[in-house]
């Protein structure tokens, strides 16, 4: 009888410890699939956010948003977009895409939608699409064609005109497509920041814009990645360069989760809070989820003896009660 009421003395802590042994033991995977909880996330749970500009911009417009995503610890990369032709950036970037290990967050502004569209196809490391007031092209389709799709571009008041009539084509000495193109600096705060920005800052943005070559915008796409890889679209809602109609257009196609800002097409320049904002959705997002890592499996699997163990626990106690 003692020896009975000796082994239900131990029986009851074993019925609270094992569960939470149990727990414990679950608890790593679990917490090191929290952003900013008490213990830190393992190597690579945070996927990298490659960043990709587009025409008449370099990547330093990505700044404000660059610095918020690393103060929060994630990896980030704001690669440089050669802006000569859709296939070879699209090349270009999917060169590099490839040096990077783990899960990515591509993101694309502008005419940088048309190349992440490319470059994504085919590697499995790319969880999510970001397209920042940027083009989410179909197999066959040509920038031009969208932003003729529906009114609102500024890029052109003439419809006939071979180069759009707020542009300066530059030819380069080669064929028709060996021609650069440049915004006209007095029709740069209207296309390109909607007259968001002061004009000391409009005029400097617009003497230091890198041109695209003719063929980023004549080469049709190669790939759609939006059919295969879940997307996020920020949609601005006075963007004069794409046109609004023709952005919301691309995010209802592409079946994006879309949030609709205020904001000229320069977005990450005049609004890089709703940027990053609309980044993070699409990082926490793009982790593994439990039943992808095994860690709801294991979860559930640990979850239930612990059950288990408390009842056997208890089961134990009321019989050597009744003993």
């Amino acid at each position: 009888m003692k020896h009975i009421r000796h082994a239900a003395r131990r029986a009851l802590p074993l019925a609270v410890l094992l569960p939470a042994a149990v727990l414990m033991a679950a608890g790593p995977s679990a917490a090191s699939e929290s952003v900013g909880g008490g213990g830190e996330p393992r190597e690579g749970a945070k996927p990298t956010i490659v960043l990709v500009h587009g025409a008449w911009a370099d990547a330093s417009c990505w700044n404000e948003v660059m610095r918020s995503l690393q103060a929060q610890d994630y990896p980030v990369v704001a690669a440089s977009n050669p802006l000569r032709s859709l296939s070879g950036d699209a090349d270009y970037l999917a060169d590099r895409l490839k040096s990077i290990k783990g899960p990515v967050v591509l993101v694309g502004h502008s005419y940088g939608g048309a190349v992440i569209t490319n470059a994504a196809a085919g590697n499995p490391n790319v969880r999510s699409l970001v397209y920042v007031a940027g083009f989410a092209p179909d197999q066959g389709e040509t920038v031009l064609e969208l932003i003729a799709r529906h009114p609102g571009s500024h890029l052109t008041d003439d419809p006939g005109a071979p180069v759009p009539t707020a542009l300066d084509a530059v030819p380069l000495g080669g064929g028709p497509e060996e021609t650069d193109l440049y915004i006209k600096p007095d029709a740069f705060s209207d296309v390109f920041l909607s007259d968001r920005l002061d004009a000391a800052r409009a005029n400097a943005m617009a003497a230091s814009q890198r041109p695209a070559n003719a063929a980023t915008s004549g080469q049709p796409s190669k790939g759609a990645a939006w059919k295969t890889i879940p997307s996020w679209s920020l949609v601005a809602t006075d963007d004069r360069t794409i046109g609004t109609e023709n952005l919301r257009f691309m995010a209802e196609r592409a079946g994006s989760t879309t949030v609709e800002v205020d904001a000229p097409h320069a977005v990450p320049e005049t609004n890089p809070d709703d940027v990053t904002d609309l980044v993070l959705q699409a990082a926490h997002g793009s982790r593994p989820g439990l039943a992808e890592t095994g860690a709801g499996e294991q979860a559930a699997v640990l979850g239930g003896a612990a059950v288990l163990a408390v009842a056997g626990g208890t089961a134990l106690v009321v019989r050597s009660r009744r003993v």
